[in-house]
């Protein structure tokens, strides 16, 4: 299983969001604070106030952070939602040209093995993806560096 390198930003952005302590943050800093695109942190952090994950205020004092707290944010589903549109093979798609789709059970066996990826995904929260509170503290040095 692969996932998209959109749902790996959103989680990261929900990492920094978790471990830098109900603090607004802004694009700029998560970019910053993992060397990556502002521009595609953007269209990411939308989605995810859309979706309700975060609160995002704008303005001159505004930034975003989370709208749940880290146990209430499952990543099973945050994975389900940001690879909705993504297909493991091509029979999973609309698109499907596949000759052999109709006599073939690699559809069968490939979706039995997402939905065990998508079950073992729904026991964890974000709350497990900081971990305890000494993990906290080295992921906002490694994150956070000026704090």
């Amino acid at each position: 299983m692969q996932i998209t390198r959109y749902t790996d930003y959103s989680l990261r952005v929900l990492i920094y969001l978790a471990v830098n302590n109900n603090e607004l943050s802004t694009i700029k800093d998560i970019a910053n604070s993992y060397d990556i695109s502002k521009n595609h942190l953007m269209k990411i952090v939308q989605d995810l106030n859309i979706k309700g994950y975060i609160l995002a205020t704008r303005g001159k004092n505004g930034g975003i952070k989370l709208n749940r707290r880290p146990v209430d944010i499952n990543i099973g589903q945050l994975v389900r939602q940001t690879e909705s549109k993504s297909t493991l093979v091509e029979c999973f798609g609309n698109d499907n040209h596949c000759v052999i789709t109709p006599a073939c059970q690699l559809k069968s066996m490939f979706a039995k093995a997402q939905d065990s990826f998508y079950n073992t995904l729904d026991t964890f929260t974000l709350a497990d993806l900081i971990g305890n509170s000494s993990e906290i503290i080295t992921i906002q040095k490694l994150l956070l560096p000026d704090e």
